[in-house]
């Protein structure tokens, strides 16, 4: 017996919405600070652009995949198109990891090499660049919590780690003319994009690979099940993600009387929702007295 309820259908119609206008504001500054980047000679500044640039790329992924997501199921894709948004997550991480090695390498080249950096360029740039970051941010914060949007919001946030840490660098160079600060900051933010982004890449591979997902215990959830009122034990237990926000379940349940299948099918389905936030399963019934209950069964009641 399957269930399926509380579309999301409205929810990633507002993400994609809110990843278009993330990159249209996204877009247009990268611009900006990449021209007063080169004409301040200041790797930070240069960097952030990068970010930025790359983020419209990333966040368009992002918009195009949550417009995706947003198709039916068909005959030939029955779970429908969710792991559309998983997909371009885990590709708009790796983009960031590149990013982040690319900034590390030319860090340590202006570590050996420090150009002349002209700092209040970078300070007025910077300034600017951390409050259109932070509307971005908070564009995004609406677009919902699934991959595909954290994705997003790293790539953002690296951009707005980067301001921050032009807006220091200026700061630092225009007052005391050590120069050694911009690279130095542009390899503080690297580490802290290379963070996120494996954790992040994680959780992306978690989806893709479909394993349990994170905070639930397969052997908890057998046993709760078993412990609802009719149900003698639970086998065969599966339980994965079809999208980063879509939770599924899978599992024959022995039950004591097949006549009572019905009270206990909406039983285990309100407790599977209740507790575990599992919308999506799909409960096969076997009578007691009939089954082979193995021994490697995930619930069963004592």
């Amino acid at each position: 017996m399957h269930q399926h309820r509380r579309p999301l259908h409205h929810a990633k119609h507002g993400a994609a919405r809110h990843f278009l206008l993330a990159l249209l504001l996204t877009l247009g500054f990268a611009a900006v600070e990449a021209i007063a980047g080169g004409l301040a000679h200041s790797l930070t500044l240069l960097g952030d652009a990068g970010h930025m640039a790359t983020d419209g790329v990333a966040l368009g992924l992002a918009a195009l995949a949550a417009w995706i997501a947003l198709r039916p199921a068909s005959s030939r894709h029955t779970y429908g198109f969710g792991r559309t948004e998983v997909m371009a997550a885990l590709l708009n991480t790796l983009i960031m990891l590149m990013i982040a090695a690319a900034i590390t390498v030319e860090a340590f080249m202006r570590l050996r090499h420090p150009p002349e950096v002209h700092a209040p360029v970078v300070i007025v740039v910077a300034v600017l660049g951390l409050a259109v970051n932070i509307l971005i941010y908070k564009v995004l914060q609406g677009g919902g919590n699934s991959l595909n949007a954290r994705a997003a919001l790293l790539h953002v946030l690296g951009d707005m780690l980067g301001s921050l840490a032009a807006l220091v660098a200026g700061c630092v160079i225009y007052f005391t003319g050590w120069t050694p600060i911009d690279p130095l900051l542009s390899l503080f933010i690297a580490v802290l994009i290379l963070i996120s982004g494996l954790r992040l890449l994680r959780d992306a591979s978690r989806v893709l690979l479909e394993g349990v997902p994170r905070g639930l215990n397969l052997a908890e959830i057998g046993l709760s099940m078993a412990g609802v009122d009719g149900v003698h034990s639970v086998h065969d237990l599966h339980v994965w993600s079809l999208s980063s926000d879509e939770i599924s379940l899978s599992a024959h349940i022995i039950i004591e009387d097949m006549h009572a299948w019905q009270a206990v099918l909406y039983a285990l389905q309100e407790h599977l929702l209740d507790t575990y936030g599992i919308e999506h399963a799909t409960l096969q019934p076997e009578p007691a007295v009939l089954a082979r209950i193995p021994v490697e069964s995930v619930g069963r009641r004592h």
